[in-house]
């Protein structure tokens, strides 16, 4: 074999190999996604760049006010981020005065940006799975989540992978809370 073959064989092989490495970093790992539209304001604004990782949820639990990234399921590639509210086995309510109760326990929390004005199907109380979740965008009133009954709970499988930094725009670059 020539020493020009022995390269080109050599260049094919590492460029494979990065390949193959991308792909499995993006797929298993962490990868890029972008905000679009404004139900997660003021936390998130439309177009941020976010990474999320997909590894902790394989292994462990997700918490409460995690912000979380999942297909929509009548969507065509479409995928929302929202924030965990209600946990597996948990009773979601919100009643009228737009408060939350988890298990008739008010949920202390400062993330909603306004009182909602409609509590949906979690007026009467919506109890979740054993391996479910309750999700809600941050800006509560503009906001397509667990309250509308074509999203639903989420289940965990479905669940994409945590958003945990904003990497643009770069004045806002660093962790999410």
């Amino acid at each position: 074999m020539s020493k020009v073959v022995k390269e080109l064989l050599s260049t094919l092989i590492y460029v494979g190999v990065v390949f193959l490495l991308t792909f499995l970093f993006i797929t298993f790992v962490m990868q890029r996604t972008e905000v679009s539209g404004s139900s997660m304001n003021p936390t998130l604004w439309d177009r941020d760049s976010l990474l999320i990782e997909k590894v902790s949820y394989r292994f462990g639990d997700v918490n409460r006010f995690d912000i979380i990234v999942f297909p929509y399921r009548y969507g065509n590639e479409e995928y929302f981020i929202k924030r965990v509210i209600g946990l597996p086995g948990e009773t979601v309510r919100i009643d009228l005065d737009g408060n939350i109760y988890i298990n008739d326990v008010l949920l202390e929390e400062n993330y909603g940006a306004e009182v909602i004005l409609d509590p949906g199907v979690a007026l009467n109380g919506i109890t979740l799975g054993q391996d479910e979740y309750f999700v809600m965008g941050d800006n509560r009133n503009h906001s397509m989540d667990s309250r509308d009954a074509s999203v639903g709970n989420v289940k965990k499988k479905d669940i994409l992978g945590h958003a945990f930094i904003r990497i643009y725009p770069f004045s806002t670059f660093g962790g999410l809370n």
